[in-house]
């Protein structure tokens, strides 16, 4: 790179944007490392300062990458140049502004426009459309300019991923960028004035779509199956484990690095086996594999992005299995010289006959010496055209029938010889006889034998969710007895789940009901279901065989938010929720979960807002600077990490509440939390301070009344008390004759006709509606003693101020009681304002009224 800062360049520095790359003090471009390039073209920035000044400037570099050749870099003959705009100079480098070359060298030009590299986010969540970049002229002062931009993704397919305003410049991505679908974006920009002349030079516009980490580590394989000999050596390699990850490699988010999780069995040692965290290479790192103690180890590897931080990566495992295979380490040897046994007759296995030792047996390795198989521990001769060796269990070897059957009456007893050999020598170091011979007696008898699976432990794999009646496999037994008349029927011996049916004749096995990896019979993704085979020989006898389902995760399960309830202050502070969620699901359809919060109702995220911690835990606190006091149900939906992942939206009960300085809900914000506002509780304290005010007041009246009803003293003797005399209406007898009125004038009108033609003022209902209304005379308002004597004086006072009044007592109406009283009639009583009336006529009305003739007469009261 050249640059003249008219100074010569003195103390001038170069710089990059990249780590790869590197600039000497001369301007020479190098590379500082070994360098994959991703893409076809790289644009570096080179920044040129000036620690003096602090002057910087800069420049953009494209490298075109080419292919690889033969002839140490060089061009082979022959080879097709770059197509399209990839065609360029060798020295293809962008200034940031142009130079002319004029008699005094170079001379600096004002640049027409300025557009540095684009980087774009992948995955944005918007809102769109997003602005990027403003693209401005120069003349745009002078002349109104319109701009446009061409290319792929903008009229070029994929159509309209980015926009231009063609007065302001602005340039705008629609819609969120995926960098596994393109990494990088080439457009031009294009100013032209109103009539569609050129104003600027088309400018290149590069933009670069920034990685996210949104892709898991995918194994190539689920399952991965390799091999090491018994008594390797530590370091012995295995195999190799791969996984590729979609996102950036040459950023964190594509680094995946390797971990054992698991190592089944762990025997002799809990880490056999160790795996390089960058190749994925599995080598041994402990001594002591021997096949004749475990014959297999399964290890779960884990593949991690992110350059295997497990806090922030994403994920994946696969199932290595290790095969031990064997090694002629064991010589055979027979533990006697001769043995004497019994055989049952027909075609079966014989009882557990001690013929041979071999100090380290396993299933499928011994060899059979002149039957040609292959050679593993322990080679065994041909004894007997009609006798073998069953598959040995351990130690001890069993002769079983081989060939064609017996026949107890033919044949009751053979004498067999038997050696043992190895084909292949002994591994080395091991100084032992290579043979060893020893003699049988097989003595037969007739029994029925059991009918045996001969695969038992019989395990399938399927997915979960399978429907009913779908056909799992076929478990069929084998019956020994080939030459009995003799049928297998075949029935469920244990079925915890009821999940599966057997057919009776062919052993076929299907599905009753649908299958499910999180029911609580399944140990370990393991369903295990017991049948059995029985003959109809005599005695019947019968054999018992065990399948074993291994069920696949299928993501079937949404997630569910934990927890349910909450409590936060109505201020934001460092006072948050801490969430997770739970799935019954396993790995892979599980976490990373996803935490978002509806858009409606619109209040959820106007108040709360949800902080990611990593792909298990996010934080749920305010987003507002305060909330009243109560209980809030927040919906949040919970998404897994499943393929097609499934979501749920659950609701967390939140309650806010008033909190003190230490962050922690104060008493009375614990009772405003539960459902009543500040105002409200203020509310009902006055209300309740109210209510015991009254009520105390009311106590102290009742009291006070009646103390006064206790103290007040009657102005005349209790005996005396004539109250109870005047109210007895019921024995006074006849007494009406002076009143000749009309009575029914007495009872209720049928119609108010006379009512409403009556003057203003006139209100009764039960007056006479002929004749003139009679003036009364004022009474005089004299105070009489007692209750009697206010009793009187209000009903007169009453009287003298009603014009309405009838000549009866308008404050007692009674109902006709007949004619014919001795007595006279009180109505002749007058109210006069003389107050010298004269009661001494009382005395003449009976007993009855001897009381007011007293009283109110000429006699010794007076």
């Amino acid at each position: 790179v050249k640059f003249n800062n008219c100074a010569g360049n003195k103390g001038v520095r170069y710089e990059t944007n990249s780590l790869d790359f590197k600039v000497r003090a001369d301007g020479t471009l190098f590379a500082a490392h070994h360098v994959q390039m991703p893409s076809k073209q790289l644009i570096l920035v080179v920044t040129a300062w000036d620690p003096q000044t602090l002057g910087r400037w800069e420049a953009m570099v494209r490298f075109l990458v080419a292919e690889k050749s033969q002839h140490n870099g060089h061009k082979p003959k022959g080879r097709k140049s770059v197509p399209g705009d990839l065609v360029q100079q060798q020295s293809d480098t962008l200034l940031p502004w142009r130079q002319h070359q004029s008699a005094n060298g170079l001379r600096r030009q004002k640049r027409d426009w300025v557009i540095p590299p684009i980087n774009v986010p992948e995955n944005s969540r918007g809102p769109f459309p997003q602005q990027l970049v403003r693209i401005r002229s120069d003349k745009d002062k002078e002349i109104h300019i319109r701009y446009s931009i061409t290319g792929v993704g903008a009229d070029q397919p994929p159509m309209e991923v980015f926009s231009i305003d063609p007065v302001s410049g602005r340039m705008y991505v629609t819609r969120p960028m995926d960098r596994e679908e393109r990494a990088s974006y080439h457009l031009r920009a294009h100013a032209v004035d109103m009539n569609g002349n050129k104003v600027e030079n088309p400018i290149d516009l590069y933009i670069y779509v920034i990685d996210m980490n949104d892709n898991r580590p995918e194994f190539i394989n689920q399952v991965y199956n390799g091999s090491v000999d018994e008594g390797s050596k530590p370091g012995t390699y295995v195999m190799t484990v791969t996984a590729n990850d979609a996102d950036d490699g040459t950023t964190a988010n594509g680094m995946v690095r390797y971990r054992i999780v698991t190592q089944t069995p762990q025997s002799p040692s809990q880490n056999m086996f160790t795996i390089n965290s960058e190749t994925g290479d599995i080598v041994t790192v402990a001594a002591g594999l021997d096949r004749e103690k475990v014959q297999q180890y399964i290890v779960i590897v884990q593949a991690t992005d992110m350059e295997g931080n497990l806090n922030y990566g994403l994920s994946n495992t696969a199932t290595a299995i290790i095969t031990v295979t064997d090694v002629n380490d064991n010589p055979p040897e027979f533990t006697t010289s001769t043995v004497s046994t019994n055989t049952p007759a027909g075609l079966g296995a014989a009882p557990t006959v001690c013929v041979g030792k071999c100090s380290s047996l396993g299933a499928g390795s011994r060899k059979w010496g002149e039957m040609g198989l292959p050679t593993t521990t322990c080679t065994r001769a041909l004894i007997h055209s009609q006798f073998g060796f069953s598959q040995p269990k351990g130690p001890r070897e069993k002769i079983q029938h081989f060939g064609a059957a017996v026949d107890y009456e033919m044949n009751r007893a053979f004498m067999l010889t038997v050696m043992v050999s190895n084909q292949a020598p002994l591994a080395s170091g091991i100084q032992m006889s290579f043979q060893s011979t020893a003699g049988v007696t097989i003595s037969v008898t007739d029994v029925n034998e059991a009918p045996y699976f001969p695969t038992n432990h019989k395990l399938i794999r399927l997915e979960e969710g399978v429907p009913t009646g779908t056909v799992l496999t076929t478990f069929s037994a084998v019956d020994p007895d080939r030459f009995m008349q003799q049928a297998v029927r075949y029935s469920k011996l244990s079925d915890p789940a009821n999940w599966l049916n057997i057919n009776a004749t062919n052993g076929q096995i299907t599905t009753a009901a649908v299958l499910d990896r999180e029911s609580d019979y399944i140990k370990n993704n393991v369903y295990e279901a017991t049948f059995l085979a029985a003959d109809n020989g005599i005695p019947p006898a019968s054999g018992t065989g065990t399948l074993q389902i291994y069920l696949i995760d299928i993501n079937d399960n949404a997630p569910e938010l934990l927890p349910k309830e909450a409590q936060i202050c109505e201020k934001p502070n460092l006072n948050v929720i801490n969430i997770t969620a739970a799935d019954a699901d396993i790995d892979p359809n599980v976490g990373p979960f996803v935490f978002e919060l509806p858009s409606v109702p619109s209040a959820v995220r106007k108040n709360w807002t949800i902080t990611r911690l990593n792909g298990d835990y996010a934080q749920l606190s305010l987003r507002i600077m305060y909330l009243e006091a109560g209980v809030y149900d927040v919906p949040i939906i919970v998404t897994d990490s499943g393929n097609p992942p499934l979501y749920n939206t659950s609701v967390i009960k939140v309650k806010v509440c008033p909190c003190d300085e230490n962050g922690d809900c104060t008493t009375i914000g614990a009772v405003a939390a539960a459902g009543l506002g500040t105002g409200a509780i203020i509310a009902i304290l006055i209300c309740i301070i109210i209510l015991l005010t009254m009520v105390l007041l009311f106590v102290v009246w009742m009291k006070r009344r009646e103390k006064e009803r206790h103290t007040k003293q009657l102005l005349i003797d209790p005996e005396d008390d004539v109250r109870d005399n005047i109210l007895k209406y019921d024995e006074e007898g006849g007494g009406e004759e002076d009143q000749d009125y009309d009575l029914s004038q007495l009872q209720q009108p049928e119609t108010m006709d006379h009512v409403l033609n009556k003057t203003p003022g006139v209100r009764r209902v039960d007056e006479r509606p002929i004749g003139a209304e009679p003036q009364y005379p004022v009474r005089p308002v004299i105070p009489h003693p007692g209750d009697i004597g206010d009793f009187i004086n209000e009903g007169l006072r009453a009287a003298d101020n009603d014009p309405t009044a009838p000549p009866y007592d308008s404050l007692l109406v009674f109902d006709y009681e007949g004619s014919g009283s001795t007595a006279g009639s009180v109505s002749s009583l007058n109210s006069s304002s003389s107050g010298d009336q004269d009661y001494d006529y009382l005395n003449d009305w009976g007993p009855r009224f001897k009381k007011l003739a007293d009283m109110y007469g000429g006699g010794e009261e007076d």
